[in-house]
């Protein structure tokens, strides 16, 4: 362990720009990952103008609105937000499985952190558990996690 270096985040997130990109389907759930993500990131010192918020139709859109906010160059994090619930045909394993690989292939072809925060579930409860308190609200652990990768890529 002698020969190990640890990189460890620090407190050098405050003048991060960060872009969200919401999914408007499954509004009732994705509100609320919203509002805890915006939040979490306020309390962690990101100025709201530093916070980009843009809104697709469906999880499906996000990929191609995180692209043109990556092609841009102005933020330095970008969390994904939406809600696919299973349902009676196979569309929830193409849209969430399209939707993640999209998001991946993206992060690692531009370098920059892209956090997936879209909950892929099988019915509306397991939808409401995730988007509940901050302690479970994957919104709020989305923007945690932003927040630890820019600050880990700062220091790499």
């Amino acid at each position: 362990m002698n020969n190990i270096t640890f990189i460890n985040p620090g407190n050098d997130i405050q003048d991060a720009r960060i872009g969200i990109v919401c999914s408007r389907f499954n509004r009732f759930i994705v509100e609320r990952l919203q509002e805890a993500c915006i939040e979490q990131l306020v309390s962690a010192g990101i100025h709201r103008e530093n916070i980009t918020l843009v809104q697709v139709p469906g999880a499906f859109e996000i990929p191609v609105a995180v692209q043109r906010m990556l092609n841009k160059r102005d933020c330095d994090a970008v969390i994904t937000l939406g809600a696919v619930i299973r349902g009676e045909t196979p569309h929830f394993e193409y849209i969430a499985s399209e939707c993640a690989r999209g998001i991946a292939g993206l992060a690692l072809e531009n370098d920059v952190p892209v956090i997936f925060g879209v909950l892929t579930v099988d019915n509306r409860e397991q939808a409401e558990q995730r988007a509940g308190t901050e302690e479970s609200n994957k919104g709020a652990e989305s923007a945690r996690a932003a927040l630890h990768m820019i600050s880990i890529m700062r220091r790499i």
